[in-house]
């Protein structure tokens, strides 16, 4: 990429778009491609999330994946309907037995070129890249945040996790070379052996935490790879300079291309920015600097989005487009910790939130609705949330359950912590909302404490946040993908990280329950167990669920092809600029 300068398209020759100065149109020059679009330009992106890393197997935060989706390439994607379809596999089965997946790989696919190869050239991708980098994900060594994911699932997958564990601690090779469940049977088939039936796998592979990546670069660069990601993605790792800026470039060697024969990606890059205030972005938008602008602040959504979900006034030259999302807002109990583990208090907390006030006169109605029910949104394919029995407000239950407890009254009990994120403006105003109740409705006092994101997931993960934000977007769409918070199995009995089951709830017919779900092939019947083991599950509370998401997110009017869907994935390789739409 050789400019990141402000540039505005003039046209020169039929065929090609040069760039001057000015605001408001998209960075770069634009050229015609074939079929009618345009190649060229920079997507400018703000994350008012914090940047953790770009190495997938820790990756377990959404602005990592975010930008980590465009760098890197799975065996399979999700489309705009959360329909799988291929990406680096072609095609794949599944054995009869429902234990063995077997993926044929593309073999036109090139890794980045990088320093990290002989001359700086990347080389062919294989199944045997494939099996190293799923062997990473349950190495403990490699930082993984992702092992969850393959161990009890699959053959061979938690004794290397162990091994690599004792390994680490005693600083040896581990004893066990890999794992045995995961095979190269050539170059372009790659195997996959469970353990057992487990429904969701064929989903699992989708995530950006299973982004393949080369050993060379992680040999070269050592501890410091997540800094220096290398894929096969449509977009190639430039620089990240932190909290400020990460920018990608287009992958000229990427293997897809349109409908027309246009190879992909057509943008020429990507600059993600890192502006915390979600004010400050949607006033860079509304300037021109800005391609997007995702979520509106709370303030200002009622004066900017009218009754029937379009923009008002002079925010009608902006698209506006607006999805219900698989996600859940919440707040996390450690159950472990000696107040959070009485399941009274708990309970007391939910019912003392009047989640209904925050989304009408909080949030201006900028969301799909209250966490009545349970942790999986009302908008999971074919599972009905409504049967849960939750938590509405009643705050005559809340004093009564608080009074048992042992602090009528409130009297008594410890003054809270909440620990949210810093930035994001909309967190906060639900937390001073949140703050506002406890103290009128059970005389609880609560301190907010803002954290830096990376280190807020960082004490979560160690169980240091007793009382905390988080909010979860499915990494499929299968209720396991919410449920698996609660699995009682996921969390260490050695006091390490839990960066799933971060409330580190147990209860063994929860478990006994979702285990026969994951193991159940008729969908009916796995929904039904799923919903049976929620329901125990919330009945415990091991969170305050506060609401639904529905995502806003304003678009310029040139920008084509965004990826807008209800996981929030962002990968850009089909996203173009359209120069006839742009104002000179």
């Amino acid at each position: 990429m050789t400019t990141m300068s402000k540039l505005v398209l003039v046209l020169v020759v039929p065929l090609v778009l040069v760039a001057c100065a000015k605001d408001g149109a998209p960075e770069g020059a634009l050229r015609v491609a074939k079929g009618g679009g345009f190649y060229g330009g920079v997507y400018r992106q703000n994350e008012t999330g914090e940047l953790r890393g770009l190495d997938p197997a820790g990756l377990n935060d959404v602005t990592s994946g975010h930008i980590a989706i465009n760098i890197y390439d799975q065996l399979i994607e999700f489309d705009a309907n959360l329909n799988i379809v291929p990406e680096l596999a072609t095609s794949w089965t599944i054995s009869d037995d429902g234990t063995t997946y077997t993926y044929n790989l593309r073999s036109d696919v090139y890794f980045h070129d990088n320093p990290c190869f002989p001359n700086g050239k990347g080389r062919r991708f294989t199944a045997h890249d494939v099996k190293y980098s799923f062997t990473r994900i349950v190495d403990v060594r490699e930082q993984t945040r992702n092992d969850a994911y393959l161990r009890d699932k699959v053959v061979g997958a938690s004794e290397y996790y162990d091994a690599t564990r004792q390994a680490y601690r005693i600083g040896t090779a581990p004893a066990i070379n890999g794992v045995e469940g995961l095979r190269v049977i050539n170059d372009t088939t790659f195997q996959i052996v469970l353990t057992k039936p487990f429904a969701p796998f064929e989903y699992t592979l989708a995530q950006p935490s299973f982004g393949i990546v080369p050993k060379e670069a992680v040999a070269y660069y050592g501890k410091d790879f997540f800094q220096h990601p290398v894929g096969t993605g449509a977009f190639r790792f430039v620089e990240w300079t932190p909290d400020r800026q990460c920018v990608v470039e287009r992958n000229r060697s990427y293997w897809s291309q349109d409908q027309f024969g246009n190879k992909l990606p057509y943008l020429d890059g990507i600059r993600f920015s890192f502006m915390k205030d979600d004010k400050m972005q949607l006033l860079e938008f509304a300037s021109g600097k800005l391609e997007e602008s995702y979520r509106i602040p709370n303030e200002y959504f009622a004066d900017i989005v009218d009754e029937n979900k379009k923009p008002r006034g002079r925010w009608s030259k902006f698209v506006l487009l607006h999805k219900t999302a698989l996600a859940t807002q919440y707040y996390g109990f450690l159950t472990t910790d000696p107040l959070m583990r009485d399941r009274r208090i708990r309970q007391a907390l939910n019912y003392a939130v009047d989640r209904n006030r925050i989304i009408r006169y909080v949030l201006k109605g900028q969301a799909s609705g209250p966490a009545h029910h349970g942790l999986v949104p009302p908008s999971m394919p074919g599972y009905h949330t409504d049967s849960i029995v939750g938590y509405s407000f009643n705050p005559t239950r809340a004093r009564t359950l608080l009074a048992e407890a042992g602090y009528p009254n409130g009297k008594g009990f410890p003054a809270l912590t909440l620990q949210l994120n810093a930035g994001g403006g909309r967190n906060m105003s639900i937390a001073e909302a949140i703050q506002g109740m406890l103290k009128e409705h059970l005389n609880i006092d609560v301190r907010l404490m803002q954290v830096e994101f990376a280190q807020h997931l960082t004490d979560i993960d160690k169980g240091k946040a007793p009382f905390y934000r988080l909010g979860w977007v499915a990494d499929y769409p299968d209720p396991e993908s919410f449920l698996n918070l609660f699995y009682g199995k996921l969390v260490p009995n050695d006091g390490e990280d839990s960066p799933i089951n971060a409330v580190r709830y147990q209860n063994r017919d929860f478990d006994n329950l979702f285990e026969q779900a994951l193991s159940t092939t008729d969908h009916a019947t796995r929904m039904t167990l799923y919903w049976r083991a929620e329901q125990i599950a919330i009945n415990d509370a091991p969170m305050l669920l506060i609401l639904n998401d529905e995502d806003y997110r304003f678009i310029q009017p040139y920008v084509m092809g965004h990826p807008n869907n209800a996981m929030d994935r962002t990968p850009h390789e089909r996203t173009w600029f359209d120069a006839r739409k742009i104002n000179y």
